[in-house]
């Protein structure tokens, strides 16, 4: 069974749901039954469920897709102002751009601080190539940086070491 993953669909579900209980809350002070009190808790509740989850899907969860962009696992986070993702070495050269552009846009909040007064937030891309049997070699392909003061995607620099990127199509 395959569950939705857009928050609104979640937040009009419990709409209905605060819907039906208050119904049910009414019927219950009608007839006067005996837990009607505990009804107007739950349906209050409800109505605090259902706020909550609406404010969610108002777009607390934004994320940017930049075509071309290969997948990639964080190494190192200093929390700060450096982060080391690595990437398979089987990239390809013209992935490496859209690579950094889409990890900066994922990894960059507002909340990193400069670390010794450097005020640019600094992505490195590295791949690890197997020349030999038993022997890794890390080979950093590229840098991004994005001053920590604008958080827009045009001021990002981005830097492709093309030395190393060039090793990617010879070892394969």
């Amino acid at each position: 069974m395959e569950l939705p993953t857009d928050i609104v669909t979640y937040s009009i579900w419990s709409g209905y749901a605060t819907i039906a209980l208050l119904i049910i809350t009414i019927i219950a002070w009608i007839a006067g039954w005996g837990f009607r009190f505990r009804l107007i808790g739950v349906t209050s509740f409800m109505g605090v469920i259902t706020a909550s989850i609406f404010a969610l899907s108002l777009g607390l969860f934004t994320h940017t897709t930049i075509p071309g962009a290969a997948r990639y696992s964080v190494v190192y986070d200093n929390g700060a102002n450096k982060v080391v993702i690595v990437v398979s070495p089987e990239i390809e050269k013209s992935a490496i751009e859209p690579t950094l552009r889409q990890a900066a846009a994922d990894l960059f909040t507002y909340g990193r601080t400069g670390a010794g007064g450097n005020d640019q937030f600094t992505i490195a891309i590295r791949t690890v190539l197997h020349p030999q049997e038993h022997i890794s070699q890390p080979l950093y392909l590229g840098q991004a940086q994005q001053s920590f003061t604008k958080g827009d995607d045009e001021e990002i620099a981005i830097q492709v070491f093309e030395n190393n990127a060039n090793q990617l199509t010879v070892n394969s």
